[in-house]
């Protein structure tokens, strides 16, 4: 069983007892959260597509630990100008153990 869940813009596809790494989540280590955002849901070949999203279908979680991803290495460079600038950034992560999906 697996389902298609759209967390802060982005779609993924969780199963249950799986990590997800989304983005940031509002909450401490440890609570429970729930995605009401399901775009897709498949139970053993019986597939129901949401128009957009599938009444009544939750998908619940529980954070696990917040975690920076890799640097990202901006540069950007102008040639024969003598312009450079080079800038870089680690994004925010929430680690998502997806505990059910209804």
């Amino acid at each position: 069983m697996y389902a298609i869940v759209d967390i802060a813009g982005k779609q993924y596809k969780v199963e249950k007892d799986k990590f997800v790494y989304a983005p940031l989540i509002e909450g401490d280590e440890g609570s429970k959260v729930d995605f009401k955002n399901v775009l897709l849901v498949d139970n053993d070949g019986k597939v129901k597509v949401g128009t957009p999203t599938v009444k009544g279908s939750v998908v619940s979680g529980k954070i696990l630990e917040h975690v920076q991803g890799d640097k990202v290495i901006v540069f950007k460079k102008k040639r024969r100008k003598g312009y450079k600038k080079k800038n870089g950034h680690r994004q925010q992560f929430s680690k998502v153990l997806i505990e059910d999906i209804k």
